[in-house]
């Protein structure tokens, strides 16, 4: 379990990860012990130091190598589900409700307060959007598919014009931008 005094580079040392060129700006993808545990655009919120004294490194394994293969797919509309093994660190609570966005489909979308009332906490609205905003790999984890619950794009720790853009390009701009 995470503690919350904890740096949170200090959880993501030891990491090998890429640098993929993508239609929203260089995303970068992060792994350690065979699977992902995180992916941001650069200078997103919350984007981590990459710091080789930590234990950065960069090289592109073959689960990275999947991992970019799988983003170039997905941004040719080739992909609409990621197939690589994911491991995101933080609370039982962040846990549950970045399993809950994995489970929402390309091309569909999700209200804060629907997944808390599908994890049992129908007033958790706030805490589950503070759980989304909080999700280290970004894309793989499609925190960009959730929104307030009168639809509108709310937060989104790589800026909403990318979220706008995520959307649209998973065919949900005729419903909701028009």
């Amino acid at each position: 379990m995470e503690r919350q005094d904890e740096d949170p580079r200090m959880r993501l040392s030891k990491v090998v990860y890429v640098r993929v060129k993508t239609p929203l700006g260089v995303f970068v993808v992060a792994a350690r012990d065979g699977a992902l545990k995180g992916g941001w655009f650069e200078g997103q919120k919350y984007f981590p130091e990459i710091d080789p004294d930590t234990g950065w490194r960069e090289d592109e394994t073959a689960l990275l190598h999947a991992a970019r293969q799988q983003l170039d797919a997905y941004f040719a509309g080739a992909l609409t589900r990621f197939e690589v093994p994911l491991a995101p660190e933080g609370t039982a609570f962040q846990q549950q409700v970045w399993n809950a966005l994995c489970a929402v489909p390309c091309g569909e979308t999700t209200t804060y307060a629907a997944l808390a009332r599908a994890l049992g906490r129908p007033d958790a609205f706030h805490p589950v959007g503070a759980a989304i905003g909080r999700n280290p790999i970004s894309l793989f984890v499609p925190c960009h598919r959730a929104l307030g619950s009168d639809g509108s794009l709310t937060g989104y720790a790589g800026g909403l014009e990318r979220k706008r853009w995520l959307l649209a390009h998973e065919g949900r701009e005729r419903d909701l931008f028009d």
